[in-house]
Parts: C-alpha cells; sequence; structure tokens
C-alpha cells in the first residue's frame, strides 16, 4: 500500500470508543465537487463514480459490515433505499475484502444497496478524507452527491461507534430529487 506522507493528516478528527483518532486526506464541504474514485466489486469489477453519471449519489462509508453499527447502518439504507427512485443510487463503501461484502450482503439481504470496496489502496478514503490513520479503515460518514458529482451533504460521524443521522441524509436526497 502507498505511504500516507504527504496527505494531510487530521489528528482528533473522529474517536472511537472516545479514543481520538487521525483522518488522513481533505476535509471536503458541502458544495466541493466530489473527488473521482474508482472502487471494487463483489465481483472484483472496477466501479468508478462515473459510472453513476446523472444519478444521485448517497455514500455510506462504514468502517466494516462485520460490526454491529456498519450492520445496522446497511441495513437501514437497504430499507429506505427501496422507497427512493430510479435516479438515485445508495453505494456503501468500505475496506473490506470484496468475499466479505459477498458473505455480508446474501446473509443480511442486501439487495438495494451497492456494497463496494476501497480495499486495495484506500485512494477513496484519502480522497475524500475518511482514512484513518491508526486503524487503515474508513471512517463512519454519510454523503450525498448531486448529478452533478458535487456534495449536496456530508455528515462525519464524529464517534464511529453510532450511527449516522439517516433522517437528515434522506432529507437532503429528496431535496435533490425534487
Amino acid at each position: 500500500m502507498e505511504k500516507l506522507t504527504g496527505a494531510p493528516e487530521r489528528p482528533g478528527a473522529v474517536t472511537f470508543q472516545g479514543r481520538p483518532l487521525t483522518l488522513v486526506g481533505p476535509e471536503l464541504k458541502v458544495g466541493d465537487p466530489a473527488p473521482d474514485f474508482t472502487l471494487v466489486d463483489q465481483d472484483l469489477r472496477p466501479v468508478s463514480l462515473k459510472d453513476f453519471s446523472g444519478k444521485i449519489k448517497v455514500l455510506s462509508v462504514t468502517p466494516s459490515l462485520d460490526t454491529p453499527v456498519c450492520d445496522l447502518q446497511a441495513r437501514r439504507f437497504n430499507q429506505e433505499a427501496a422507497a427512493l427512485s430510479p435516479e438515485i443510487v445508495v453505494l456503501n463503501v468500505s475496506v473490506d475484502l470484496p468475499f466479505a461484502i459477498a458473505r455480508f450482503c446474501a446473509q443480511a439481504g442486501i439487495d438495494r444497496v451497492q456494497a463496494l470496496s476501497d480495499y486495495r489502496e484506500r485512494a477513496f478514503g484519502r480522497a475524500y478524507g475518511l482514512l484513518i490513520k491508526e486503524l487503515q479503515l474508513l471512517s463512519r460518514a454519510v454523503l450525498v452527491l448531486d448529478q452533478e458529482n458535487r456534495l449536496r451533504y456530508f455528515e462525519l460521524v464524529r464517534e464511529i461507534t453510532q450511527e449516522p443521522d439517516y433522517a437528515a441524509a434522506l432529507s437532503a436526497v429528496r431535496a435533490l430529487s425534487s
């Protein structure tokens, strides 16, 4: 894996069970253009931001689907995605291996959310400022991108053992789709 030197670091940006952790990468803000990304799907195929061109994108970012809060987050967004229009895509991004993602999705019945992995280079994590330096996992966050790939909603969950604000994220999505 590429060294993290040279990337901006934000010490104490999030906590895990109260312990401060460092995020690597820029601090994105609402209105910023979304950085391009290439992730890997369950079949090891590359998936990029361009693959969702013209759609509203919900990026549900989780440390690992094999943890209770990440499991809840993936299931909740899967449930919510069933009621969203076809112009909206919900992606779960983690550094879980594609094989683990496939197993999780099959067992949990995740069929409305596309689960993707940043395991190879953690380039998504660095580009979006969500890579936890100490753990090499992604921090919990929810981002909403409009059809032009501009960041319209961003929640970085400060204590990564807590769930995101689903209502606020979904409100942002509905405002874009109306």
